[in-house]
């Protein structure tokens, strides 16, 4: 058997916590939550609810949308910074030094200190998060949950249903997909940016998963606030990584195990997707969506027989409270009710007038992945004014946004193992055997196995070294607590595991949070705190099918177990 490294172990024991950070190290994590979470029994038993029944025999693209909405009804976004707990950038950084350098990290990761482009110094990005209630040195931990750590949100106060932040939802989407929709994995990408994950569904023109919503090419254009908040990342964002079956790219490491065939396909499908032909609709929609830009455009409208002129924001004010349209046949409806003061006789200097650029756009049919078309508008309508050169380059982005791919002719390419060979048509069961099967072979798969955390499947110590190093919330909740109260606390909660099985288990800080936990996820939340408590004194764990029994000098105690793991014994020496 391979001995266990230090590098290995790191990554092992990440594949259980899957912080941010970890994710951003060890990107073939990404992929393995995804398997992990396909082995999970929770998605497969969505397909007994009588919201999908007979989910089969609709169209794909009508079961995806099926599915939409069973998450938005049972899932909530999260992203409450405490809830997984503290650590600091010092510590993450001698981490993982051995890994990736701390440029790197601050390019990448808002905790490093990340900002983004432009937009996000605009909207002041730590503000947006929450960051800001945090030194530069306290961080709190980004984790991402398990589909059972999301389900086990409605435990917790404040929340009816379950809960994730963006990349827990995204593996989520992506492992309903391929259970529930039965969307083949080949056409599933998953992607990730230093502030948000998403996928993209190759069917049709494409499909985004943002969060809870789904987002089609058409969306994407429709100048709406739900769209606007869609386009941010991939507007303003380095796409770090991008995982799929065939394996995986990552913006800052040489080496990439991704087939070229499938990474061509997906560069390819999303530029199509984030591209369109501009017209009338699209320009409305452009200024709908770029509110800044409606004040550099004009109308000219004929009042009595004479063309008067007003500016566009003060007819999108209007259009805000009418049924009617600026960019459809309403449109005189529209501008009938709009007050007389609002027009003057003389055009607006320096502001492009509406009408010519929708008569210019219907004589050119306009594609800007050509030079020679962009050049063309610019040449038509941005020399006016500053403003309106701005507001024509914003128009181009919009209709054309390109996206910041990691370069795969830059990599290395190495082979991700055997194919996995998972198909829609696969039973639970089958899957699980044809993981486990790979896991030698499959750095990816082989990850899945610790994620899917059962600890009959895979070595302990991986499982034990995240539970004692990265479970913060545990130790500061019952810092002040004595161990006879604490272990009353232990006692009175449900002895249920979040995790469903044999084998199947919890870290500390899960079992804290959610008040719940088998036998011997109480034991090893015991045993942390007495560990953080009394560095010198030697600990141990003795377990059984049915029970767990931690030893320590402070005493001894015994708890109740069904998770038939076979028999152990955990040891911390005293230092």
């Amino acid at each position: 058997m391979k001995q266990t490294t230090p590098i290995d172990l790191e990554r092992q024991s990440s594949a259980v916590t899957l912080s941010d950070m970890e994710i951003f190290v060890f990107p073939e994590l990404l992929y393995s939550l995804l398997l992990a979470n396909l082995m999970s029994p929770r998605i497969w038993l969505w397909r007994q609810d009588p919201w999908f029944k007979n989910i089969d025999k609709m169209k794909p693209y009508r079961r995806i949308q099926r599915l939409k909405q069973y998450i938005m009804d049972h899932y909530a976004f999260n992203l409450d910074l405490n809830t997984w707990g503290l650590t600091t950038q010092a510590r993450e950084l001698a981490r993982f030094r051995n890994f990736i350098d701390a440029e790197a990290l601050q390019k990448s990761n808002a905790l490093f200190g990340y900002e983004g482009d432009r937009y996000y110094f605009d909207i002041d990005i730590r503000t947006h998060f929450g960051l800001d209630q945090y030194d530069g040195e306290c961080i709190p931990y980004w984790k991402t949950e398990t589909v059972e750590a999301m389900d086990a949100f409605r435990y917790r106060d404040g929340f009816q249903t379950g809960a994730g932040e963006c990349v827990s939802l995204s593996v989520l989407y992506a492992a309903a997909l391929f259970i529930i929709c039965r969307i083949p994995l080949q056409d599933i990408f998953m992607l990730a940016t230093p502030l948000h994950s998403q996928n993209f569904i190759d069917l049709d023109d494409g499909i985004l998963t943002n969060n809870r919503r789904l987002v089609t090419k058409t969306m994407w254009f429709n100048g709406t606030a739900l769209s606007a908040q869609a386009r941010r990342a991939l507007e303003n964002e380095q796409v770090t990584i991008v995982a799929h079956e065939s394996g995986h790219i990552h913006v800052f490491y040489d080496q990439a195990t991704i087939q070229p065939a499938a990474y061509a396909r997906f560069c390819k499908r999303l530029r199509h997707f984030l591209r369109t032909e501009l017209n009338t609709e699209i320009l409305g929609n452009f200024l709908r969506h770029s509110r800044e830009f409606q004040k550099c455009f004009q109308i000219r409208w004929p009042i009595h027989g004479h063309d008067h002129h007003a500016r566009l924001d003060r007819v999108f004010d209007y259009e805000q409270d009418s049924p009617a349209r600026l960019t459809d046949a309403s449109r005189p409806r529209l501008m009938a009710d709009i007050d007389t003061e609002e027009f003057q006789l003389q055009p607006l200097p320096g502001c492009i007038m509406f009408n010519d650029l929708e008569e210019f756009i219907r004589q050119h049919r306009l594609d800007f992945s050509l030079a020679t078309d962009m050049d063309k508008l610019r040449r038509r309508f941005s020399s006016d004014c500053l403003n309106a050169a701005i507001a024509i380059e914003n128009l181009i982005k919009f209709c054309h946004v390109q996206p910041r791919l990691p370069d795969l002719a830059a990599k290395t390419a190495v082979d991700a193992g055997p194919a996995l060979e998972l198909h829609p048509e696969m039973e639970r069961d089958d899957l699980v055997e044809r993981l486990t099967r790979l896991a030698p072979h499959h750095a990816a798969a082989a990850l899945a196995l610790h994620a899917y955390r059962n600890l009959n499947l895979v070595p302990d110590q991986p499982f034990l070294k995240a539970a004692m190093e990265r479970n913060p919330v545990s130790l500061t909740a019952t810092a002040e607590m004595p161990l006879a109260e604490l272990f009353k606390r232990l006692e009175a909660m449900p002895d249920i595991s979040i995790y469903d099985g044999p084998g199947r288990l919890a870290q500390p800080d899960e079992v804290w949070n959610f008040q719940r936990g088998d036998g011997v996820e109480k034991a090893l939340l015991l045993a942390h705190c007495l560990r953080h408590r009394q560095p010198s004194a030697s600990l141990e764990i003795n377990i059984a099918p049915d029970r767990a029994d931690l030893n320590s000098p402070a005493g001894t105690w015994r708890f109740q177990s069904t998770k038939q793991l076979s028999p152990r014994c955990w040891t911390w020496p005293g230092a």
